[in-house]
Protein backbone atom coordinates (compact mmCIF):
# COMPACT_ATOMS: atom_id res chain seq x y z
CA UNK A 1 0.00 0.00 0.00
CA UNK A 2 2.98 2.39 0.17
CA UNK A 3 4.01 2.26 -3.10
CA UNK A 4 0.51 3.37 -4.04
CA UNK A 5 1.22 6.76 -5.44
CA UNK A 6 -1.61 9.68 -6.54
CA UNK A 7 -1.00 8.58 -10.16
CA UNK A 8 -1.93 5.20 -9.45
CA UNK A 9 -4.95 5.94 -8.42
CA UNK A 10 -6.23 8.37 -10.88
CA UNK A 11 -4.75 5.68 -13.75
CA UNK A 12 -7.32 3.52 -11.44
CA UNK A 13 -9.81 6.25 -11.47
CA UNK A 14 -9.91 6.53 -15.20
CA UNK A 15 -10.14 2.68 -15.74
CA UNK A 16 -13.14 2.94 -13.52
CA UNK A 17 -15.03 5.65 -15.38
CA UNK A 18 -14.04 4.33 -18.47
CA UNK A 19 -15.87 0.62 -17.63
CA UNK A 20 -18.35 -0.67 -19.79
CA UNK A 21 -20.70 -4.03 -19.23
CA UNK A 22 -21.74 -6.01 -21.67
CA UNK A 23 -24.89 -4.02 -22.14
CA UNK A 24 -22.63 -0.83 -22.69
CA UNK A 25 -23.62 0.52 -19.41
CA UNK A 26 -21.34 2.43 -16.83
CA UNK A 27 -20.95 2.84 -13.30
CA UNK A 28 -23.04 6.25 -12.24
CA UNK A 29 -21.64 9.20 -11.35
CA UNK A 30 -22.84 8.66 -8.08
CA UNK A 31 -21.61 5.42 -7.32
CA UNK A 32 -18.49 6.36 -8.84
CA UNK A 33 -17.79 8.87 -5.71
CA UNK A 34 -18.94 6.38 -3.50
CA UNK A 35 -16.14 3.94 -4.57
CA UNK A 36 -13.79 6.30 -4.26
CA UNK A 37 -14.58 7.74 -1.00
CA UNK A 38 -14.71 3.67 0.47
CA UNK A 39 -10.88 3.96 -1.18
CA UNK A 40 -10.10 7.18 0.34
CA UNK A 41 -11.54 5.77 4.05
CA UNK A 42 -9.08 2.93 3.52
CA UNK A 43 -6.04 4.83 2.97
CA UNK A 44 -7.17 7.42 6.00
CA UNK A 45 -7.10 4.70 8.51
CA UNK A 46 -3.87 3.52 6.89
CA UNK A 47 -2.22 6.81 7.61
CA UNK A 48 -4.09 7.17 11.19
CA UNK A 49 -3.10 3.50 12.14
CA UNK A 50 0.05 2.14 10.08
CA UNK A 51 1.90 4.97 9.65
CA UNK A 52 1.25 5.15 5.95
CA UNK A 53 2.73 8.74 5.33
CA UNK A 54 -0.21 10.21 3.17
CA UNK A 55 -3.22 9.41 1.31
CA UNK A 56 -2.86 9.12 -1.96
CA UNK A 57 -6.57 9.00 -2.89
CA UNK A 58 -7.10 12.16 -1.53
CA UNK A 59 -4.10 14.13 -3.20
CA UNK A 60 -5.59 12.23 -6.94
CA UNK A 61 -8.75 13.81 -5.92
CA UNK A 62 -12.47 12.61 -6.18
CA UNK A 63 -14.33 11.31 -9.25
CA UNK A 64 -17.60 11.14 -10.06
CA UNK A 65 -20.10 13.30 -8.06
CA UNK A 66 -22.65 13.62 -5.64
CA UNK A 67 -26.51 13.91 -6.04
CA UNK A 68 -27.22 16.36 -8.58
CA UNK A 69 -27.13 20.10 -7.48
CA UNK A 70 -28.60 23.48 -9.51
CA UNK A 71 -25.62 24.12 -12.17
CA UNK A 72 -24.77 27.36 -12.72
CA UNK A 73 -23.82 29.16 -16.08
CA UNK A 74 -23.19 32.16 -17.80
CA UNK A 75 -25.27 33.49 -20.58
CA UNK A 76 -22.88 34.25 -23.32
CA UNK A 77 -23.47 38.33 -22.16
CA UNK A 78 -22.39 37.08 -19.14
CA UNK A 79 -19.35 36.00 -20.27
CA UNK A 80 -18.22 38.54 -22.50
CA UNK A 81 -18.69 41.06 -20.04
CA UNK A 82 -16.21 38.96 -17.55
CA UNK A 83 -14.20 38.48 -20.45
CA UNK A 84 -13.39 42.57 -20.34
CA UNK A 85 -11.67 41.88 -17.16
CA UNK A 86 -9.93 39.68 -18.06
CA UNK A 87 -7.65 41.41 -21.01
CA UNK A 88 -4.98 43.20 -18.43
CA UNK A 89 -3.90 39.79 -18.51
CA UNK A 90 -3.06 37.75 -22.07
CA UNK A 91 -2.97 34.23 -19.54
CA UNK A 92 -5.85 34.83 -18.26
CA UNK A 93 -7.97 36.32 -20.94
CA UNK A 94 -6.64 33.47 -23.47
CA UNK A 95 -7.14 30.81 -20.99
CA UNK A 96 -11.01 31.84 -20.71
CA UNK A 97 -11.50 32.37 -24.46
CA UNK A 98 -10.93 28.79 -24.51
CA UNK A 99 -12.78 27.66 -22.08
CA UNK A 100 -15.67 28.92 -22.51
CA UNK A 101 -15.86 28.69 -26.72
CA UNK A 102 -14.38 25.10 -27.05
CA UNK A 103 -16.18 23.73 -23.37
CA UNK A 104 -12.71 22.27 -21.92
CA UNK A 105 -11.97 20.44 -19.46
CA UNK A 106 -9.96 22.82 -16.54
CA UNK A 107 -7.06 19.89 -16.89
CA UNK A 108 -7.08 19.44 -20.48
CA UNK A 109 -6.72 23.24 -20.83
CA UNK A 110 -4.14 23.36 -18.44
CA UNK A 111 -2.10 20.37 -20.13
CA UNK A 112 -1.73 22.31 -23.64
CA UNK A 113 0.94 22.86 -25.63
CA UNK A 114 1.22 24.84 -28.90
CA UNK A 115 1.99 21.45 -30.86
CA UNK A 116 -1.87 21.06 -30.11
CA UNK A 117 -2.69 23.55 -32.38
CA UNK A 118 -3.40 23.09 -36.10
CA UNK A 119 -4.12 26.39 -37.00
CA UNK A 120 -4.50 25.30 -41.13
CA UNK A 121 -7.48 23.33 -40.17
CA UNK A 122 -8.75 25.60 -37.07
CA UNK A 123 -8.24 22.70 -34.62
CA UNK A 124 -7.44 21.69 -30.96
CA UNK A 125 -6.58 18.38 -29.97
CA UNK A 126 -7.15 16.87 -26.48
CA UNK A 127 -4.90 13.75 -25.51
CA UNK A 128 -3.93 14.60 -21.91
CA UNK A 129 -4.82 16.16 -18.96
CA UNK A 130 -2.77 18.37 -15.89
CA UNK A 131 -3.03 18.27 -12.22
CA UNK A 132 -0.14 19.27 -9.75
CA UNK A 133 0.38 16.27 -7.25
CA UNK A 134 3.02 16.99 -4.25
CA UNK A 135 4.18 19.76 -5.41
CA UNK A 136 4.59 18.77 -9.17
CA UNK A 137 3.26 18.69 -12.65
CA UNK A 138 1.67 15.87 -13.49
CA UNK A 139 0.25 14.91 -16.85
CA UNK A 140 -1.89 11.97 -17.04
CA UNK A 141 -4.52 10.77 -20.20
CA UNK A 142 -7.54 12.19 -20.36
CA UNK A 143 -10.74 11.91 -18.12
CA UNK A 144 -12.08 8.88 -20.33
CA UNK A 145 -11.64 7.51 -23.77
CA UNK A 146 -14.24 10.03 -24.82
CA UNK A 147 -12.30 12.64 -24.22
CA UNK A 148 -9.74 12.08 -26.77
CA UNK A 149 -10.75 14.35 -29.48
CA UNK A 150 -10.11 17.24 -31.99
CA UNK A 151 -12.06 20.34 -31.28
CA UNK A 152 -12.58 22.78 -34.22
CA UNK A 153 -12.42 26.55 -33.28
CA UNK A 154 -14.31 29.25 -34.40
CA UNK A 155 -11.81 31.66 -36.55
CA UNK A 156 -12.10 34.05 -34.29
CA UNK A 157 -10.28 32.22 -31.23
CA UNK A 158 -7.75 30.51 -33.63
CA UNK A 159 -6.48 33.89 -34.91
CA UNK A 160 -6.27 35.04 -30.88
CA UNK A 161 -5.19 31.68 -30.08
CA UNK A 162 -2.06 31.77 -32.74
CA UNK A 163 -1.24 35.48 -31.92
CA UNK A 164 -0.96 34.48 -28.34
CA UNK A 165 1.26 31.38 -28.54
CA UNK A 166 3.44 33.57 -31.03
CA UNK A 167 4.08 36.12 -28.13
CA UNK A 168 5.22 33.61 -25.65
CA UNK A 169 9.34 34.57 -25.18
CA UNK A 170 11.70 31.21 -25.62
CA UNK A 171 8.34 28.41 -25.88
CA UNK A 172 9.11 25.21 -27.07
CA UNK A 173 6.59 22.93 -28.54
CA UNK A 174 6.98 20.74 -25.74
CA UNK A 175 6.17 23.30 -23.27
CA UNK A 176 2.34 24.40 -21.22
CA UNK A 177 1.12 27.08 -22.97
CA UNK A 178 -0.68 27.78 -19.89
CA UNK A 179 1.75 27.55 -17.14
CA UNK A 180 -0.64 28.10 -14.00
CA UNK A 181 -2.53 26.51 -11.49
CA UNK A 182 -6.21 25.74 -10.90
CA UNK A 183 -5.87 27.95 -8.61
CA UNK A 184 -4.47 31.03 -10.27
CA UNK A 185 -7.65 30.25 -12.54
CA UNK A 186 -9.83 30.67 -9.51
CA UNK A 187 -8.86 33.79 -8.12
CA UNK A 188 -8.90 35.35 -11.11
CA UNK A 189 -12.63 34.36 -11.70
CA UNK A 190 -13.01 35.75 -8.11
CA UNK A 191 -11.38 39.20 -9.79
CA UNK A 192 -13.54 39.38 -12.70
CA UNK A 193 -16.57 38.40 -11.39
CA UNK A 194 -16.29 41.16 -8.86
CA UNK A 195 -14.89 43.86 -11.25
CA UNK A 196 -17.86 43.43 -13.40
CA UNK A 197 -20.73 42.46 -11.04
CA UNK A 198 -20.98 38.52 -12.79
CA UNK A 199 -22.71 36.15 -10.78
CA UNK A 200 -19.56 34.17 -9.44
CA UNK A 201 -20.03 30.73 -10.96
CA UNK A 202 -17.16 27.56 -10.68
CA UNK A 203 -14.57 27.63 -13.18
CA UNK A 204 -16.08 24.06 -14.28
CA UNK A 205 -19.46 25.93 -14.78
CA UNK A 206 -18.21 27.92 -17.32
CA UNK A 207 -17.84 24.17 -19.44
CA UNK A 208 -21.91 23.89 -18.83
CA UNK A 209 -22.36 27.55 -20.27
CA UNK A 210 -20.24 26.62 -23.58
CA UNK A 211 -23.01 24.02 -23.83
CA UNK A 212 -25.91 25.50 -22.64
CA UNK A 213 -24.75 28.41 -25.14
CA UNK A 214 -24.81 25.59 -27.95
CA UNK A 215 -28.30 24.23 -26.97
CA UNK A 216 -29.62 27.72 -27.48
CA UNK A 217 -28.00 27.25 -31.02
CA UNK A 218 -30.23 24.65 -31.64
CA UNK A 219 -27.27 21.48 -31.75
CA UNK A 220 -28.28 17.94 -30.68
CA UNK A 221 -27.47 16.77 -27.24
CA UNK A 222 -25.27 14.04 -29.42
CA UNK A 223 -23.66 16.55 -31.23
CA UNK A 224 -22.71 18.63 -28.19
CA UNK A 225 -21.63 15.97 -26.38
CA UNK A 226 -19.27 14.90 -29.15
CA UNK A 227 -17.77 18.00 -28.87
CA UNK A 228 -17.15 18.73 -25.65
CA UNK A 229 -15.84 14.58 -24.89
CA UNK A 230 -19.30 13.62 -22.91
CA UNK A 231 -19.15 9.66 -22.19
CA UNK A 232 -22.88 8.50 -23.22
CA UNK A 233 -23.59 5.43 -24.95
CA UNK A 234 -25.56 7.73 -27.18
CA UNK A 235 -23.00 9.17 -28.24
CA UNK A 236 -21.14 6.01 -29.35
CA UNK A 237 -23.76 4.81 -31.30
CA UNK A 238 -25.17 8.11 -33.17
CA UNK A 239 -21.91 10.45 -33.61
CA UNK A 240 -20.71 8.97 -36.97
CA UNK A 241 -24.22 10.61 -37.92
CA UNK A 242 -22.95 14.13 -37.48
CA UNK A 243 -19.83 14.13 -39.57
CA UNK A 244 -20.66 18.07 -40.24
CA UNK A 245 -21.44 19.42 -36.99
CA UNK A 246 -17.84 20.64 -35.20
CA UNK A 247 -17.41 22.61 -38.31
CA UNK A 248 -20.99 24.05 -38.49
CA UNK A 249 -20.69 24.75 -34.10
CA UNK A 250 -17.18 26.37 -34.88
CA UNK A 251 -18.99 28.56 -37.56
CA UNK A 252 -21.76 29.55 -35.61
CA UNK A 253 -19.72 30.90 -32.40
CA UNK A 254 -17.90 32.83 -34.41
CA UNK A 255 -21.05 34.44 -35.42
CA UNK A 256 -22.15 34.58 -31.99
CA UNK A 257 -18.92 36.33 -30.52
CA UNK A 258 -18.91 38.99 -33.22
CA UNK A 259 -22.36 40.14 -32.05
CA UNK A 260 -20.45 40.54 -28.92
CA UNK A 261 -18.59 43.44 -27.32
Amino acid sequence: MSEITPKDVIQWQNEMMSYRDKNGRAFSPVYLKTLHNQLSAIFNHAVKYYELKSNPAAKAGNMGKEKSKEMLFWTKDEYLKFAEAMMDKPISYYAFEMLYWCGLRLGELLAFTSSDFDFIKSTVTINKSYQRLDGEDVITGPKTPKSNRNIKMPDFLCEEMKEYIESLYGHKPTDRIFPVTKSYLHHEMNRGCKAQGVKRIRVHDIRHSHVSLLIEMGFSAVAIADRVGHESIVTYRYAHLFPSKQTEMATQLNIQREGGF
